[in-house]
């Protein structure tokens, strides 16, 4: 572990700036999923308990370096200071936080106006991460989510001040490295969603990590397309069937088994209740023009089984079909209810991201049972791709 985290930090009679992730979904002026507010609870309360102040440093939407009152933390603040149980002042400029009111002074935590405010932040300019250092003693990131991006918040602070890593940042930097650092092995990964162009680097990544690699969604249909399939009006990327051919050849190489769909839910239709058909998957598959492939089959499903049986450690990242939609969603379900009962049998590792990974673990009722959920998105997938991630690297170079 080469970075420091809140244990071994003197926090006393301290400020300490925190960078967190409360980028929550909205509607008409109320947060709708308080789940990113929550996991920030630990680190300040830990802070608080070593006898430190906490201030927080968050973005919220892109307001590309301007003021943009639509955009204010302001709208969080009632959210924050339920999940907290504490005083919560937000302090809207940069001259607040550097001659603190006395009610700012008083209050258990300290809030800062959405740091994408200042055009200084996503350019990383040295003279804001000077000005934001200077309200501070201690650095804390605890915003893996934003890890991927070399801005002032993430990488200028913590190069200015003693830094280590927050609560939840540990966490999923931990969960992370014994799924793919080093991991229990066998390890398998789901990786599925729409568009194979997306995942390239993470495809090529994780075929020389892997002992089964599980392609799903529409992803799958190039793979097949690659191989010689006719899907009709499947999505499907043409454009990338080499580069499909090229990764098979290199899990090959590397020792990594693949596994396809071997068989689909075929309808001409995408919608909910559409009629369809199974029909198997293979080289010399040739569907209709108006037939489409939306979900893997029964016996891809026994396959999938089989597969999970055999593994100690899964990474999950995209649903195996379209799973927002029934019965489309019928491998997705299945295949997460199969990893989240070999986790609570403690047989299994499972770490899973991604926007639609959360969305269907939860469609599937097993999201609690995953040993991890990562809520990062991008930071979690450019990790998964073998990366190096600036806000991580910051940190390292702050405990050398």
């Amino acid at each position: 572990m080469g970075w420091k985290t809140l244990d071994d930090m003197d926090l006393s009679g301290k400020r300490v700036l925190l960078r967190v992730d409360i980028n929550v979904p909205m509607e008409k002026g109320k947060v709708t999923d308080t789940t990113r507010i929550e996991r920030i609870v630990p680190t300040v309360r830990d802070i608080l308990a070593k006898g430190g102040k906490p201030i927080l440093l968050a973005h919220f939407g892109r307001p590309k370096g301007k003021v943009n009152l639509d955009l204010s933390l302001g709208q969080v603040l009632p959210a924050l200071k339920a999940a907290l149980g504490l005083s919560v002042v937000l302090l809207e400029t940069l001259e607040a936080a550097e001659n603190l009111p006395e009610e700012a002074k008083q209050a258990d935590v300290l809030l800062l106006e959405n740091i994408r405010f200042h055009p200084g932040e996503t350019t990383n300019d040295p003279a804001l991460s000077q000005r934001l250092a200077a309200l501070g003693d201690v650095y804390c990131n605890d915003a893996f989510s934003a890890a991927h991006r070399a801005h002032a918040s993430t990488t200028g602070i913590a190069e200015l001040l003693p830094a280590c890593a927050g609560r939840l940042m540990q966490a999923e930097l931990h969960a992370l490295e014994a799924a793919l650092s080093k991991p229990e092995r066998p390890v398998g990964a789901v990786v599925g969603g729409a568009k194979v162009s997306t995942k390239i680097a993470l495809l090529e990544n994780l075929v020389n990590r892997l002992d089964v690699l599980v392609i799903g969604g529409g992803m799958a249909n190039t793979f097949l397309g690659a191989a010689g399939a006719q899907l009709g009006a499947s999505l499907s990327e043409p454009d990338f069937f080499d580069t499909a051919r090229d990764i098979m050849a290199q899990a090959q190489k590397a020792g990594c088994r693949v596994i396809l769909p071997q068989d689909g839910l075929v309808a001409c239709a995408f919608a909910a209740g559409a009629p369809y058909e199974v029909k198997m998957l293979g080289p010399d598959t040739i569907l209709g023009a108006d037939e489409m492939v939306l979900d893997a089959g029964p016996q891809s499903i026994e396959t999938l089984s089989a597969a999970f049986e055999g593994l100690k450690t899964l990474i999950w990242n995209g649903p195996m079909g379209a799973f927002e939609i029934a019965p489309f969603d019928t491998a997705t379900v299945a295949a997460a209810r199969l990893a989240a009962q070999r986790t609570k049998a403690g047989a299994l590792i499972s770490v899973a991201g991604g926007g639609d990974t959360v969305a269907a673990l939860n469609k599937a009722g097993v999201a609690d049972d995953f040993t991890y959920i990562s809520t990062a998105g991008g930071a979690f997938l450019e990790w998964m791709e073998g990366k190096t991630l600036p806000g991580v690297a910051a940190l390292e170079a702050s405990a050398a």
